[in-house]
């Protein structure tokens, strides 16, 4: 029997066909769990190797929808307008998935008919299949992550395949869709996902309304609500989402989410598939793979014991390791939101937008506030930019991440960043971020108000996980002229540099992200842009590699010139003329590693990979890509 969803039926799954007293095996061995969780009196509490699973939800994909597109194909991810709502205010739980596939593929992939997907590279095959939803918790966590089985009906139980796979960024459930969902569906693998105990759950303050399992909103005490903020403060207003406000410091923990997805996958196979059963880490290959915080998590899984993992690939990875070079996200976050702005000032030719005539009033105000707090010298703003742009040169940076950065700045992305990250490596709930930041829906004039209906409901769909995003911003209570942004970020650096409680709660927020070695004998393919902005290869890859190698690791690493972080946006003229996406060697990656296991090729090793940008008005040819 083929389990189909059912918004009636307990748990929200039943077996076409079957008795209700026989709901089917796979609904009450998880429903069994929740009720195991529940009668401990407290929170749920599990070991990486039994991890509890509870709000399942099974839902069938075929027939004008599928697993990798939802229905819409290429030609419908490519549309500039997102799948519609019939109720702008009550979107069904088919919309809301719809949009959020839309909304994942646009945000991590360049679908312009320039960039050459889906005819150089990549797949967006319409894959009939069912998915397997539940919440799952690491070992003292206070909120649940959400995990994800997408099992095609041409899943080949004689050659038993799962990729598992972590959002990336602080995306939601589907944030990995386009990097393993377009290479494992397509080739007959289950792909297994987690949003890593971030995601797109926002709670809003102002009605007390979260996200259930199936994207829909409800109020404090729903049965099922992805995520509810402890301890909230009398008169709260605005928004509260997990990866800022669930006090878990989600990122230490992320080798454990994905393990968790792994054995979620394997249950949910077992079931699915009772004949073949049962499947195991010994006769099912396990490929991790992820990019940005994706690949930083899938890194981390690999240093996890136990002989689980047959591979893992890494894109442009946010990983922290004690070696030298390395720096923390936060670190260097901190510094570039300060820094930048300036330090952009001394380069001629920077990919737009951001329009420099719109920005550079606001960048030279910044060359002078640093000039005044004794950051930088010069008596004019050359001279200040040309120090701010040395000092980050000084730091590790290279010409290229600060070029590519400007995109980063221009978007206000590293101010966002740095304030949920030190919200969540300082484990601070609603109301307690030591420099005053909360987020909210914006008025026009960057003032805070109450979001309505329409954009509560849209947020599970379009939202990316950290705001800015079109409905939310950020609410900044230290702004102040003339640089309106400058006391709440020299706040943030000092939560880095300081030593005063809330300081020294950061750092050992971030101490304890850092990442161990992966295990002796596990293939690594790490894959990098040399001109990342957002995550410097200087800083994460490259002391990563070096430190596993010299413990004997077996690292490969491929380096990629012409290439920054986000491929989303290269369907902007300028970035599209300038750089290369990095997702065609990520699946190139994933294809050695495929061949080393099922057929014994032995992995490439490094390579400085020399693409040729494709430059203005031209589609990407596979000469530019230049694959190893």
């Amino acid at each position: 029997m083929v389990p189909k969803y059912d918004d009636a039926a307990p748990g929200g799954c039943y077996l076409a066909g079957m008795n209700t007293s026989k709901i089917g095996r796979l609904c009450a061995s998880l429903a069994l769990a929740g009720i195991a969780a529940c009668a401990t009196g407290g929170e749920p509490r599990s070991t990486p190797e039994d991890p509890v699973f509870t709000e399942p939800r099974v839902t069938e994909h075929r027939d004008g929808d599928d697993l990798l597109t939802a229905g819409l194909g290429l030609e419908g991810l490519r549309s500039m307008v997102p799948p519609p709502f019939a109720d702008p205010e009550a979107p069904t739980p088919a919309e809301l998935r719809r949009r959020a596939i839309w909304s994942n593929w646009r945000g991590i992939a360049d679908l312009s008919p320039e960039g050459g997907y889906g005819t150089l590279y990549g797949s967006a095959a319409k894959v009939p299949g069912r998915e397997f939803h539940a919440y799952a918790t690491v070992p003292g966590a206070r909120h649940p992550h959400r995990v994800l089985l997408q099992l095609p009906d041409g899943f080949d139980t004689s050659r038993r395949c799962v990729v598992v796979a972590p959002a990336s960024g602080s995306r939601g459930v589907y944030g990995a869709i386009a990097v393993a969902g377009a290479w494992g569906l397509p080739r007959g693998c289950a792909v297994a996902y987690t949003d890593k105990g971030a995601g797109t759950d926002y709670f809003d303050l102002d009605t007390g309304t979260g996200t259930r399992a199936d994207g829909t909103r409800g109020g404090v005490g729903t049965d099922g609500l992805a995520f509810v903020p402890d301890g909230i403060p009398e008169g709260a207003s605005g928004i509260a989402f997990k990866h800022a406000h669930s006090r878990d410091n989600p990122e230490a923990d992320w080798g454990l989410h994905v393990h968790q997805a792994a054995v979620f996958a394997l249950r949910m196979l077992d079931e699915a598939l009772p004949r073949a059963a049962p499947f195991t880490f010994d006769n099912t290959r396990i490929i991790a793979v992820g990019i940005s915080n994706g690949g930083g998590a899938v890194l981390r899984a690999a240093e996890l014991e136990g002989d689980w993992l047959d591979a893992v690939v890494a894109g442009e990875p946010n990983v922290y390791v004690d070696a030298p070079g390395a720096r923390s996200l936060y670190d260097y976050a901190t510094e570039a939101a300060l820094l930048m702005p300036c330090a952009q000032l001394h380069l001629e030719g920077l990919p737009q937008p951001p329009l420099m005539a719109q920005v550079a009033p606001f960048w030279a105000q910044r060359c002078a506030s640093l000039k005044e707090a004794g950051w930088i010298d010069g008596t004019d703003t050359a001279a200040q930019a040309k120090s701010a742009y040395g000092r980050m040169l000084a730091a590790g940076w290279t010409e290229g991440a600060i070029r590519a950065g400007a995109l980063s700045t221009g978007f206000d992305l590293w101010r966002s960043v740095a304030a949920t990250y030190a919200s969540a490596y300082g484990r601070y709930g609603v109301g307690e971020h030591p420099c005053g930041y909360a987020f909210a829906a914006l008025n026009a004039d960057f003032t805070p108000r109450a979001a309505t209906a329409a954009e509560r409901a849209s947020w599970w769909s379009d939202g990316s996980g950290i705001p800015p995003s079109p409905t939310l911003g950020v609410v900044d209570t230290k702004l102040a002229p003339p640089d309106f942004t400058l006391p709440g970020l020299l706040c943030l650096r000092a939560l880095h540099d300081g030593d005063d409680a809330d300081a020294r709660r950061v750092q050992a927020g971030v101490a304890a992200t850092r990442a161990g070695l992966p295990r002796k004998g596990l293939p690594v393919f790490i894959v990098h842009g040399v001109d990342d902005g957002l995550i410097p290869v200087a800083f994460s890859s490259a002391p990563y590699v070096a430190a596993a190698r010299k413990a004997g690791r077996d690292v490969r690493f491929w380096r990629v010139r012409n290439a920054q972080h986000f491929d989303g946006f290269l369907g902007l003229p300028d970035y599209g003329a300038r750089y290369l996406p990095l997702l065609p060697y990520v699946y190139a990656a994933l294809d050695r590693v495929a061949a080393h296991l099922e057929e014994g090729v032995p992995l490439p090793g490094d390579a400085e990979i020399a693409t040729t940008p494709r430059g203005q008005g031209r589609p990407l040819e596979a000469s530019h890509l230049a694959m190893p």
